[in-house]
């Protein structure tokens, strides 16, 4: 950072933080302030190195706590610790410390977070906050997790007026989440690993631009309080009037620790990339370009440890869409191609991994790759017939394929188990979209979930232990899996059972279509949506 950036964001947090209420009564003092305020909101740090705070703007105490507060990024673990003391934040003015940054339209605020330490109070508190301005007591909307474990959506409707809340129904949350809009904000929160419970206020306008923010307020003038968030997330949904499959936002690569469900953020894009590979040496994920910018449809090789892209080459199949999947042995890519020489309908090849030229394999498309058996002999996949959509698999030498399902509603996502034993599925022929399992020659079909939601694309772990999918909200078409909706990446036992959620993400489409586990089992990656500043 440049001299008069850093002597920018100083000024700011020295002087508007620590000292705007007390010098409010003097406008040149103030309007000083406020130009310091509009240069480093100018500041729009790039890394973790350039950006003490990471993902936000600036810090600093609102009203008068008799203890100043703190916060810090960890730019190792991604983790923000905050302190902050303060009497309250209720009645008509607040006392906290805030971490923020200024945001305008809709965003999606999520992350987890843990006090620190038993508490001096039991409504210390801790969570998201969002008002149009610092003053101690401007309106507001938060989502606070209470120390005493109340989990509530608090409100303040104008300057100077008592807080109000909307008290949810679950209690001792970790996993908080706050979206807005419009003018409604949306408090969802949820013990991680299982579904969100909800609660919102409507019609209620803080303005367009606003700060948004982390904060911690211990409820006591004498004590300051800490705790730890993680897996901070900031999200810019899809703008009003998005048509689908014509307007795109940008993506993240992220990296999921599936026993402690961490996340790493280790690629963001405003051109979409989607569905990660794991290729079997462990070295590198591979991804198709999307969206219609120049070169979609390329596949490319990320480099884990360089953290850089490369093309492979694919010759004249290269307008590949999200149905590319390794072979067991890691030396060949089947691929889902839909270049003009295909006539534009998505049409299985296979090719070398490290790239060449591609052998068709279908001869009838539409054809949506899934899954290699084990031994590397054949091929699954989705193929659209007559305008029905089966499960169909075929010689890697092609030849004619081998129907596998033929029931209604749409069947797809074909997956093989690691031991060539039974071919994992979703299908939508019991009304919702539900993970299934059947014998490689198609037979002894057996539905394995039957919840609320639409499950798609089962994926196996190399240990053959666990089946990992997406699952969609029960507002979504079973037949239908969309981009750029709030989904739950979810976990199960392989031969069935309960399903826990183990990322809660703003994807769908893209996210999580191949198979995505890394070699030792450990970790999965995929695709999160947002756009882009």
């Amino acid at each position: 950072m440049n001299k008069s950036n850093m002597e920018t964001r100083f000024l700011f947090r020295a002087s508007f933080f620590n000292h705007f209420m007390r010098i409010r009564t003097s406008t040149r003092l103030t309007n000083s302030i406020v130009m310091c305020a509009l240069l480093s909101s100018a500041v729009l740090p790039v890394s973790a190195q350039e950006n003490p705070l990471g993902q936000f703007d600036g810090q600093g105490d609102v009203g008068l706590p008799k203890i100043p507060g703190s916060a810090s990024y960890d730019a190792a673990s991604h983790e923000y610790t905050v302190t902050g003391a303060g009497t309250n934040m209720w009645f008509k003015s607040d006392e906290f410390h805030f971490v923020w940054k200024r945001m305008k339209g809709d965003f999606i605020l999520r992350t987890r977070v843990s006090f620190i330490g038993k508490g001096a109070v039991e409504h210390r508190k801790a969570g998201w906050m969002v008002r149009p301005n610092l003053d101690a007591g401007a309106p507001y909307a938060d989502c606070a997790e209470h120390g005493n474990g109340l989990t509530s959506l608090q409100f303040r409707r104008a300057t100077g007026s008592n807080t109000e809340q909307v008290t949810l129904s679950i209690t001792n949350a970790d996993v908080l989440q706050f979206e807005r809009k419009g003018n409604m904000y949306i408090f969802s929160a949820a013990h991680f690993g299982e579904p969100f419970v909800t609660g919102q206020i409507t019609n209620f306008a803080l303005g367009d631009e606003v700060y948004v923010g982390l904060f911690v307020c211990s409820h006591t003038a004498d004590v300051a309080e800490k705790a730890v968030f993680r897996d901070v997330r900031i999200i810019r949904p899809v703008k009003e009037g998005f048509v689908p499959y014509r307007d795109y936002i940008g993506c993240q690569l992220q990296i999921l620790d599936v026993e402690s469900g961490r996340l790493e953020v280790i690629r963001s894009s405003a051109q979409p990339f989607e569905a990660p590979n794991w290729t079997r040496d462990g070295s590198a994920l591979i991804y198709n370009l999307s969206g219609r910018a120049e070169g979609w449809g390329g596949l490319y090789r990320f480099d884990l440890a360089t953290k850089q892209a490369t093309l492979i080459n694919t010759e004249t199949a290269n307008r590949n869409n999200n149905d590319h999947v390794l072979s067991f042995d890691g030396t060949m890519l089947g691929i889902s191609d839909q270049s003009a020489g295909h006539g534009g309908q998505s049409t299985v090849c296979t090719v070398p991994v490290q790239g060449g030229t591609p052998k068709r394999i279908t001869s009838l498309s539409p054809s949506y790759l899934h899954g290699w058996s084990p031994d590397g002999k054949f091929l699954v996949y989705t193929g659209g017939r007559k305008d029905k959509y089966d499960i169909y698999k075929i010689s890697t030498d092609g030849g004619e394929e081998i129907r596998l399902t033929d029931s209604e509603g749409l069947n797809d996502g074909p997956e093989y188990t690691p031991d060539g034993q039974h071919i994992y599925f979703n299908s939508s022929r019991t009304g919702r979209m539900q993970i299934w399992r059947m014998a490689p020659d198609g037979t002894h079909q057996e539905q394995l979930t039957d919840d609320e939601y639409n499950n798609w694309f089962p994926h196996v772990s190399p240990n053959g232990k666990w089946i990992a999918f997406i699952s969609f909200p029960k507002d979504i078409e079973p037949k239908d899996h969309p981009y750029y909706k709030q989904v739950y990446l979810r976990l199960m036992p392989i031969e069935g059972g309960a399903a826990k959620v183990i990322a809660y993400i703003y994807g769908g489409q893209g996210t999580m279509n191949v198979p995505s586990w890394s070699p030792d089992s450990k970790y999965i990656s995929f695709v999160s949506n947002s756009e882009k500043k």
